[in-house]
């Protein structure tokens, strides 16, 4: 048999593997310092306390229906830019995916000045007696701005990944639009709209600076998870820690069973 020459290891490669390990330490180290400051059993005592249930509680209320009124309004919007070209298209992208890139605070700001009283829309619907700022309303507001982004980017992807001719099939058959969204686009892209509705709710479970600018603090009513443990930190670290590795848990249990989940395309014909 030859002889093999051993494979050198460039120095690009060691560059590659330690810079790498440096900075997934860098990542794991924060959440590790999370996980052993509390013990499993006074995390469970802490889930008993009525302000960090009723935190988790609206958290997880709020966030399912941003991610649910997400989804309905912006899954046109997503189509319509995978599939049309029209004049003005990049600048509609543009403000699509500002809210990923303005600070919280900014967006809380804005939707103040929006939806209060004497805002854009906020006067009309004052005009009928409907107060929206300070309310669990804004709250899911609040998330719908600055997660919808992620759901429309997602879903505009596996839009675009639907070969036209699988389409143009369609509409030689005589199927109409909605027939051909619903029995061949959509299936098509399901991996991509279950991704980005996940990573929709994930985003809307950690909002903070738009919710407490737009909806404030308060217990029972706007105060989620982020809040809890932004409030908790002034007086009781033991409370904010419980609060945080709650969130870690949650956030990396839905991580975790998107990348394990194996959806695949459906064939077509």
């Amino acid at each position: 048999m030859p002889n093999r020459v051993p494979r050198r290891v460039g120095v690009a490669t060691v560059f590659a593997v330690v810079a790498g390990a440096a900075f997934l330490g860098f990542l794991v180290l924060p959440m590790l310092g999370l996980l052993i400051r509390i013990p499993p059993g006074e995390l469970l005592a802490r889930l008993k306390n009525p302000l960090i249930v009723q935190a988790l509680r609206l958290s997880v209320v709020t966030s399912l229906a941003s991610a649910v009124a997400v989804f309905v309004l912006g899954l046109p919007l997503a189509y319509l830019l995978a599939m049309r070209a029209f004049p003005g298209k990049r600048l509609l992208e543009v403000l699509i995916d500002l809210p990923m890139v303005l600070p919280p605070t900014v967006a809380g700001v804005g939707l103040l000045l929006a939806f209060g009283r004497a805002g854009l829309a906020g006067r009309a619907a004052a005009a009928v007696g409907i107060t929206i700022p300070f309310t669990t309303l804004a709250v899911v507001l609040a998330q719908m701005f600055v997660a919808g982004p992620f759901l429309i980017n997602s879903a505009r992807a596996g839009f675009e990944e639907v070969d036209p001719a699988y389409l143009r099939a369609a509409a030689t058959l005589r199927a109409s639009p909605g027939y051909a969204f619903f029995r061949v686009v959509l299936p098509m892209s399901l991996p991509s709209l279950i991704g980005g509705a996940a990573m929709t709710w994930a985003r809307a479970l950690g909002e903070f600076g738009a919710t407490i600018t737009f909806a404030g603090n308060l217990p029972g009513r706007t105060q989620t998870m982020p809040l809890a443990v932004y409030e908790a930190l002034q007086s009781d670290l033991d409370a904010a820690i419980a609060l945080s590795v709650i969130l870690l848990v949650v956030s990396f249990s839905l991580l975790l069973a998107l990348r394990s989940a194996r959806i695949t395309r459906p064939r077509v014909g």
